[in-house]
């Protein structure tokens, strides 16, 4: 009985201590920082889009008369000069017109050789007061009248040979047949609009994507920026190409406006073909080796009571003032004088000159007008203001105040600030241990594994 005395004695103060440390102890919340670092890298800023592979100059080759097809001399994939017989349309009904016109002209002619002997006789005989002034004006204006009719019938044999000359199906260009309407025997009917029979492409060596770029996107985009896509056909292949127009015509896509951007692409390989669908990502601005921040770090908000409210205040990311210029080789921020004027275009997308009047466009059309652009994108209006957290040796969430520029998504670019790479900024926090394991990226997903220290 004492011993057992001894024994209650003795573990009654070790149970007090351990309901302490669980109870009282362990109620503390313990906070586990996320951290990662201040680093050097570069930053690309691109609009993704998506769109079709065409040939810069592409007719649809038709016809102006009805008939039935009686040959075709092109197949697909012909290549075809301009001016190339390709196809002939059955002429017969076209070539009796032409002996009907020319008859009927024959006819005329006979009527205004009549009329004229008739008006002479009437001279004649009015000269010596044989015939009267009203038969004579009568005369006259039969010939008139017949030579008018002459005329008539000579432009409905001149139309007619025309019709027989269009039974003829030529080239219009130079180029490759991509697509073929008709076969021999089928009757074609050009009534209210012509029927194409062939599909015919400029220079596959020289093609053009047409993509759609959605409106929150087409601010960034410029005449002359570099883009780069790809094909389901070679999916390990990049092509490059450069913005060569950007169309003002809206395109409402599932109640959403997009703008046609076309994409010059250089196709000597000839490994492009037309109607191929291209995932293109366009570069509107570029760095290299810039500082910058995780986005995590800058949409942190930490707890109050982590943090050191003593350098809240000096760290409080609001607008610049009036008259406070940005350091000398940095960009203006946002909302100061400067940044609201156009600026000159970043040198990924450089604006081109304006067309010049009489120049051949490459679609075939001559420039007689000057060529609209819109206002080239400069990288400097992205600048803003931004807090990033560090932790202090008192073991208290800190603010720092920066400014940011360019943004992948993934990283932002600070500027004016003396952060320096390799410093630790907090980017995450959890409670008693709890929360993620790893930050993942919201765009692709992976995970990293960042510092963790528990205060």
């Amino acid at each position: 009985m004492k011993k057992t005395l001894i024994l209650l004695a003795l573990a009654l103060p070790l149970l007090a201590l351990a309901a302490w440390w669980f109870f009282l102890r362990g109620g503390k919340p313990q906070h586990e920082f996320r951290f990662d670092q201040v680093s050097t890298g570069e930053l690309s800023v691109n609009v993704t889009a998506t769109g079709t592979i065409n040939a810069v100059t592409t007719v649809e080759v038709g016809t102006q008369v009805s008939g039935a097809i009686a040959q075709l001399f092109a197949d697909f994939n012909s290549v075809v000069r301009a001016g190339q017989v390709v196809a002939q349309i059955d002429p017969t009904f076209l070539q009796q017109s032409v002996k009907e016109a020319e008859a009927s002209l024959q006819r005329a002619q006979a009527q205004v050789e009549e009329s004229k002997r008739v008006m002479e006789r009437t001279r004649a005989l009015l000269e010596k007061h044989l015939e009267s002034q009203e038969s004579y004006d009568a005369a006259l204006t039969g010939v008139e009248t017949n030579q008018a009719a002459l005329k008539q019938t000579q432009a409905a044999l001149d139309r007619a040979r025309i019709n027989l000359s269009y039974a003829t199906i030529r080239a219009p260009i130079d180029g490759v047949v991509i697509d073929r309407k008709v076969n021999v025997g089928q009757t074609v009917a050009a009534s209210l609009s012509s029927p194409t029979l062939y599909t015919i492409a400029n220079d596959l060596r020289k093609m053009q994507v047409e993509t759609t770029v959605d409106e929150s996107d087409i601010g960034k985009v410029s005449i002359g920026q570099s883009a780069t896509f790809t094909v389901d056909a070679y999916p390990e292949e990049p092509f490059r190409g450069t913005v060569s127009q950007i169309r003002l015509a809206p395109v409402n896509i599932q109640n959403v406006i997009n703008y046609t951007v076309i994409i010059a692409v250089n196709n000597e390989q000839l490994m492009l073909m037309p109607g191929m669908t291209a995932n293109v990502k366009i570069m509107v601005a570029h760095r290299d080796s810039v500082l910058r921040v995780p986005n995590m770090a800058l949409r942190f908000q930490p707890p109050g009571e982590l943090v050191d409210s003593t350098k809240v205040a000096a760290a409080q990311p609001g607008p610049p003032g009036a008259g406070e210029a940005p350091p000398e080789g940095q960009p203006e921020r946002r909302g100061s004088p400067s940044a609201r004027r156009p600026a000159p275009p970043d040198s990924a997308g450089a604006a081109l000159p304006a067309a010049i009047p009489g120049e051949a466009a490459p679609y075939g059309v001559t420039r007689t007008f000057p060529e609209y652009q819109k206002s080239a994108y400069a990288p400097a209006r992205e600048a803003g203001r931004g807090r990033i957290w560090i932790l202090n040796d008192g073991g208290r969430l800190e603010p720092v105040a920066v400014r940011t520029g360019l943004s992948d998504g993934r990283y932002t670019e600070i500027t004016g600030t003396e952060l320096q790479p390799g410093l630790d900024i907090v980017v995450g926090i959890s409670a008693n241990g709890q929360g993620p394991e790893a930050v993942r990226n919201p765009l692709t997903g992976q995970g990293q594994s960042p510092m963790r220290r528990r205060f």
